[in-house]
């Protein structure tokens, strides 16, 4: 008996010599800790402000910056002890369960993301493009006018203008190769006339152009010339798809892309929530109660 009484004795002192030096652990480190301000119990200490003190702000403007930030963390304290003792309780407990609803949704969002971004499955082929272009063609309709052109913009002093002219009207192999070859004469060139264009760019391009007159110059198989007081612009619509028109597949290959990447991880959220709860239940993890009458 006195054995087991000296064990315990021993024990005893020295859970208390563990708690005692955990204690003055914790109170050496609250003492490291500088207090900058205080309102009622709570503390605004140095290194809660130094995270925001940049390199470059100088002693002045760090000074300055420091008692800023003093009085609003202040303001916002008194404001929001005021508040608790003045609000209705019924009002406090909906902020809490808001504060409690928006706290808990940035954990669980951050955790998804962190998960979809691990799995994400970036890759899409061209047949899955294509499938889905044409499964859902109706969906792809233009809400702004295309072309397909090409044109050069030239100085008003460049000598071959007919010339160059004629090339870009014939277009065959050797017209493109010496347009080609004298490109850096032109202040802009655009020979790829296998893309579509909007005509909102195309006027970007072309100063001259404009919504006013680009039904005039913008028209299927139109050749146009247009000039302003430093260049003139050459060039030939090849094609035209207007409003309402569907959207050729090259347009809108990006946002089909990035639609099947949308639609994939929406489905590995619902997939990956109807797993977590079915794995809470099979280790009583989870469970709804049935309501008692």
């Amino acid at each position: 008996m006195l054995k087991l009484q000296k064990n315990t004795l021993f024990l005893f002192y020295t859970l208390a010599a563990i708690l005692f030096s955990s204690c003055e652990g914790m109170f050496e480190q609250d003492e490291k800790k500088e207090p900058l301000a205080r309102v009622g119990d709570t503390y605004l200490y140095k290194e809660d402000v130094a995270t925001f003190i940049r390199e470059d702000m100088t002693e002045e403007d760090s000074t300055v910056f420091v008692t800023n930030y003093i009085n609003n963390w202040a303001s916002k304290q008194l404001l929001l002890s005021k508040s608790k003792i003045n609000l209705p309780e019924e009002k406090l407990a909906e902020f809490d369960r808001l504060v409690s609803d928006y706290r808990a949704d940035l954990y669980t969002r951050a955790y998804i993301e962190a998960l979809v971004n691990q799995s994400r499955d970036t890759s899409v082929t061209k047949n899955q493009l294509e499938e889905f272009y044409e499964r859902e063609k109706e969906n792809f309709k233009l809400n702004e006018k295309l072309v397909q052109l090409r044109f050069v913009g030239m100085s008003n002093q460049f000598l071959d203008r007919d010339g160059v002219e004629d090339r870009i009207r014939n277009w065959d192999e050797s017209d493109k190769q010496y347009l080609d070859s004298i490109a850096v004469q032109f202040q802009k060139i655009h020979f790829n006339d296998s893309i579509w264009v909007s005509t909102a760019r195309v006027i970007e391009e072309i100063p001259p152009l404009t919504r006013a007159n680009e039904e005039t110059h913008l028209k299927k198989s139109q050749f146009f010339e247009l000039q302003d007081s430093l260049e003139v612009y050459l060039g030939l619509v090849t094609n035209v798809l207007e409003v309402n028109e569907t959207a050729p597949f090259d347009y809108v290959e990006p946002d089909i892309k990035q639609l099947i990447l949308n639609r994939r991880r929406l489905n590995y959220v619902k997939r990956l929530e109807t797993e977590i709860i079915d794995e809470a239940i099979k280790k009583n993890e989870f469970e709804v109660y049935e309501k008692q009458n």
